[in-house]
Formats: C-alpha cells, sequence, structure tokens
C-alpha cells in the first residue's frame, strides 16, 4: 500500500480544501495521513479513511530554537511513517517538511504555494527583510523538493524570473477547485432570497457584496470609500461586507471603520453561499492573493465581479467578460465599475452567466481533484 502525508500548520487547511484530493487517494486505496497541529478538524479525517498524526508547530513566531525542535519532530514522525509521497502546503511546512523529509529519507516531495504572502505587499524595511530570508530559503527547499505546485500563473512567473525555482519544477493546477452543485443559485428559491434579503435588512435594493477577512490588505479600505462615491450619486444600493476580523494580523481592520460609512458590516458568517447568493455585483479589491476561493464561490453563482488587476484575482475574471479588473488600492476606479453594473441589469445578468461558464469550465472540484490524483499517480 502506497502512503501519502499531507503536511500543514492547519488541520482545518487540509479538512477544508484537501479533503476531497485525500478521498480520492484514499478511494485508490493509499494510505493517506493529515499531518498537522491537533485542532477542531483532526478527530473528523477517520470517518473519510483518513489518518490524523500531530506535531507541534509555533505558527506566528520566528524563533529558530522553535523550528529546529519542529523539523527533529517532523523528521522522527516522517521517519516511522515512511511515506511514498510528502505533499507539504504554505510556506512554513514547505520549508520545514522538506527538510525534515530529505533527513527522514522521503524520496518524493511536492511543495504547494497558494500565494507569495502580505510580505510580497508591504515595502516596510522589515517586509523587505524577511521577503529576503524567505527567498533565499525558498530557493534551497525547491532545489530539493520535486515538484511545486501554483494556483496562479502570476508567482511561479516571479519566482522563476529570481531563479528561485526551475522551471521545469513547476506544476499549475488552479485553486482547490469549486463545487459548482453546490454553488448553484438553482438551490435557492425566490422565497428563500427574499427571506434573507429581509434578514440583513437590504429590501428589494441591489446589493454589492464582498466577503473576506477583515484586513486592509484584501482592500477594505477601498470598498469603504468606493461605497460612499456609490452611494452619493446612487439611491438604489447596499454595499454588504462579510469577514471576521484577526486582531493577531497587524494589518486587521479597527472595528470602529467597520461600523461606520455606507457598508452593511456583518462580521463572520458561516452562510456564505446564502449571502453569496442574493448579491447582484461581487466585489474584492484585493492588494495580492494566491487564487481567492470567494472569487470561485461568487462565480459558480453567477454573479459579475469587479476586482483587483493582481495575481490570483485575474486568474477568475477576465476583464470585460465576467466581470471588472481595477488598479489595487484605488477606490474611484472601482466605484466606476460597480456603477456601471448597477445601473446595466442586462450587463450585470449577461456577466454572471459568462463568472458560471467560467467557474465550471476551468475551476470545477472534480477536474482539480483529477489534476492532483493525476500527479500523485506519476510519482507512485
Amino acid at each position: 500500500m502506497k502512503t501519502v502525508v499531507f503536511l500543514s500548520h492547519f488541520d482545518g487547511n487540509l479538512y477544508l480544501f484537501r479533503l476531497p484530493v485525500m478521498r480520492a487517494l484514499a478511494g485508490l486505496g493509499c494510505r493517506v495521513i493529515a499531518l498537522s497541529p491537533r485542532g477542531n478538524y483532526s478527530d473528523r479525517f477517520k470517518e473519510f479513511g483518513v489518518e490524523h498524526r500531530s506535531y507541534r508547530i509555533n505558527r506566528a513566531g520566528l524563533n529558530p530554537f522553535d523550528a529546529i525542535r519542529t523539523i527533529f519532530e517532523l523528521k522522527r514522525i516522517l521517519a516511522e511513517i515512511k511515506p511514498d509521497i510528502l505533499h507539504t502546503f504554505t510556506v512554513k511546512p514547505n520549508i520545514y517538511g522538506t527538510i525534515a523529509g530529505r533527513a527522514a529519507n522521503v524520496k518524493i516531495i511536492f511543495n504547494l504555494v497558494e500565494g507569495l504572502g502580505s510580505f510580497y505587499i508591504l515595502n516596510t524595511v522589515k517586509a523587505k527583510l524577511i521577503r529576503f530570508i524567505i527567498e533565499r530559503l525558498e530557493k534551497q527547499i525547491f532545489s530539493r523538493s520535486n515538484i511545486c505546485v501554483f494556483v496562479n500563473n502570476d508567482d511561479p512567473d516571479y519566482l522563476i524570473g529570481k531563479n528561485i525555482i526551475e522551471r521545469g519544477k513547476v506544476i499549475l493546477i488552479k485553486s482547490v477547485g469549486i463545487d459548482t452543485m453546490l454553488y448553484n443559485m438553482d438551490r435557492f428559491s425566490k422565497d428563500n432570497l427574499n427571506a434573507a434579503r429581509e434578514e440583513i435588512g437590504v429590501g428589494g435594493n441591489i446589493v454589492v457584496l464582498m466577503v473576506a477577512r477583515a484586513i486592509w490588505d484584501k482592500g477594505v479600505r477601498e470598498y469603504y470609500e468606493a461605497a460612499s462615491i456609490v452611494a452619493r450619486r446612487l439611491e438604489n444600493v447596499r454595499f454588504v461586507y462579510v469577514g471576521g476580523t484577526d486582531s493577531g494580523n497587524p494589518s486587521c481592520a479597527d472595528q470602529s471603520f467597520l461600523d461606520q460609512g455606507q457598508v452593511l458590516y456583518l462580521g463572520h458568517r458561516e452562510d456564505i453561499a446564502r449571502l453569496t447568493a442574493i448579491a447582484d455585483i461581487y466585489v474584492l479589491p484585493s492588494y495580492r492573493e494566491g487564487l481567492p476561493r470567494t472569487l470561485l464561490e461568487a462565480a459558480s453563482m453567477q454573479k459579475p465581479i469587479v476586482t483587483t488587476d493582481t495575481a490570483g484575482c485575474r486568474d477568475v475574471v477576465k476583464d470585460g467578460e465576467n466581470g471588472f479588473l481595477v488598479p489595487i488600492k484605488e477606490a474611484k476606479p472601482l466605484a466606476e465599475k460597480i456603477e456601471i453594473l448597477v445601473k446595466d441589469k442586462k450587463l450585470r445578468i449577461s456577466m454572471g452567466k459568462r463568472s458560471r461558464e467560467r467557474a465550471v469550465s476551468e475551476f470545477e472540484l472534480q477536474k482539480v481533484v483529477k489534476a492532483y490524483v493525476e500527479l500523485y499517480k506519476g510519482h507512485l
């Protein structure tokens, strides 16, 4: 029996986004192990035929002694498991896991880069220093791993251009996929939609929705400024923002800011599909992404999208086809494109249909799962 280990620093990352691939491998007779710090999702894997093993990691800190301890612990666990393939996810697991995997004589190691992170947005001295250190480490790590999977076009081009990774090691599999049957407008009746609108108090107005963590890097400020601009010109539109705050993140938006202006802030919600269903326009003015799942959800639910012309976002939206691309950190062009869609119902509908077509043709979950399974089968 072949063994595949999925390594992350958060059990939710594996459970929420990797489980379909893990289940597919288990269905093929593989022993599949989720290796992560213990959390709320750890006990849920077993019902899908996936084992869970835990390890310790300091997710927030950069203490080298913590890193060494984690690497030695991972080496011990991997030497015991003896996986045929180790697949690591996100920066720290990529670095720690690859070092530990090679020390434990794991023959095949895959990395996944889901985005280059906030240090590629900020231009502070600290951000530049950390970016420099990460790139030096990644160059060493990628030289030791077999393959690196990327989810958008921009990130591998950047790393290849800086001689951090060889082009031959790059595999592009866009996103974790979206279940287009689950995120489907046909699931919601007119009564369902009217009830949802009544619950949050938007009535029959045109709803402009943004769903993202409440951090400035997601374009929160620009969204609020665009809402103020549009609200001065039009009366039949309501701006709704959904996303929890993250007090541990230095880029976290202030609660006082979130609760003011023309935006109805709903905080963290679990019913994202239902809220997306009542939206007429979906907006994400993020500064940089891997490939945002919320855009895939909105596209699958036939929404015209206004997002930024940046890494990850432009992989989902083709400007003028299923939405509009605008510059990052600029509220005025964001407001202008939103206003175009508010005024033109036919355009909203036609762009929404093309969003759905794009989601089905490029990001359907089973297509993504098949691409991963074929990648693993080629190395087992």
